[in-house]
């Protein structure tokens, strides 16, 4: 008889459990039923990437002065810098420069260290190719400047979700003239900035009120 008691007990534990999990499941669904959709018909329309997005590599040729700077700052040596010695002007003379895109992480440490800044991040990142060796881009196609998604005409650009106003869920019903939720980093490096400068400030006052305690003292 108890054994019988202790199996009713465990079923009814069970399926109280079950219920339980399945409203769980069941609130989480309606709660979506309520919000706008968000959807991106790609490639008509795209989302504009975020201000420091790293994306494509893009580089110039004549700023090169081939110290390979990147190629040591390169977590996996990925950049390729073919230079020959000219020994009437005992300088490098550069051939050929080529990243191999198929195996970047995109970290952007050849870009943060280049001496002669003759490398940055583009917005780019549609790289998908049918052969891996494609993605390995010489200097000539990483000197190609990519289209920006503001400024194509055959797509409609839309910005990010962390990025539109509050209250606003479909960016399709923004205006582009509205201003964006947050700020720039460049006006966030300003903030800290300001605020950095009030805390030395307010420490410096804080030093000459206890040098002056200490002096009457």
């Amino acid at each position: 008889m108890l054994g019988f008691l202790e199996k009713i007990s465990s079923y009814s534990k069970e399926a109280f459990d079950a219920a339980k999990y399945l409203v769980e499941g069941l609130s989480v669904t309606f709660d979506h039923m309520r919000r706008r959709p968000v959807t991106v018909q790609y490639p008509y329309e795209k989302l504009i990437p975020s201000e420091r997005y790293r994306g494509r590599i893009h580089y110039e040729f004549d700023k090169c002065i081939a110290c390979e700077v990147c190629v040591r700052v390169c977590p996996i040596n990925l950049p390729v810098v073919d230079w020959v010695m000219n020994k009437e002007t005992k300088k490098k003379e550069l051939r050929n420069y080529s990243i191999d895109f198929g195996a970047c992480i995109f970290c952007g440490n050849c870009v943060e260290y280049c001496p002669t800044n003759c490398l940055s991040m583009t917005e780019e990142y549609e790289l998908a190719s049918f052969d891996r060796h494609s993605l390995n881009y010489d200097n000539v196609a990483l000197g190609r400047l990519p289209t920006s998604v503001t400024s194509d005409p055959s797509v409609r650009p839309l910005r990010e979700l962390a990025y539109l106003p509050e209250g606003i869920m479909d960016p399709h019903e923004l205006p582009a003239n509205q201003k964006r939720a947050g700020n720039l980093p460049s006006q966030i490096i300003k903030e800290l900035q300001e605020n950095k400068l009030k805390d030395e400030s307010n420490n410096n006052s804080k030093n000459i009120v206890q040098n002056k305690l200490n002096s009457n003292n």
